[in-house]
């Protein structure tokens, strides 16, 4: 795969050398991460998905809770429970290591199509301001920076900032 990334860069560099120089591509890079953590938007998305997260965490560590003391339950009386009784409470354990397991897979499963939900919904609303800064700009190409497989960018074509700033006052 670099290799391919790397023949293509390669390529679009040789080409960019054969245009005429009035008509090269002009490239810039965008940081999403850093709009995504930085941006107001963004940051009011990731506390939602925090709250999320701690919420589901505090339901597993109550379920977690009650395993451990069902658990100790029965290690205290289990030299005294009759064996019908004893199957029961291991029973009841292994229930509960299940349920707990399924609430796990659950909770991620939920916390995962949360994020998917809530950066498809940034994605959105960014890709209007990156085109408007674009066009503006009169620029040919946008990497997104680390996700791209570009391995250097000068500064002086990073337009994070600005994005950031617009996106800021489209509330």
């Amino acid at each position: 795969m670099y290799r391919v990334m790397l023949r293509s860069v390669l390529a679009l560099l040789v080409a960019a050398s054969a245009v005429p120089a009035a008509a090269q591509a002009k490239v810039a890079v965008i940081d999403v991460q850093r709009v995504v953590t930085e941006s107001d938007p963004g940051k009011e998305a990731l506390q939602k998905l925090k709250e999320l997260s701690d919420r589901k965490v505090q339901e597993g560590q109550g379920i977690q809770q009650e395993l451990a003391e069902l658990r100790e339950q029965f290690n205290k009386q289990r030299f005294t429970l009759s064996e019908d009784k004893l199957e029961a409470m291991t029973k009841d354990i292994e229930d509960r290591q299940i349920a707990l397991q399924r609430f796990e897979d659950d909770a991620q499963r939920e916390l995962n199509e949360a994020r998917r939900r809530a950066l498809g919904a940034l994605e959105q609303r960014i890709m209007p301001v990156i085109d408007a800064v674009g066009q503006e700009k009169g620029l040919t190409l946008i990497f997104n920076k680390f996700q791209s497989g570009l391995v250097y960018a000068d500064d002086t074509v990073d337009i994070t900032d600005e994005v950031i700033r617009r996106f800021n006052t489209i509330q």
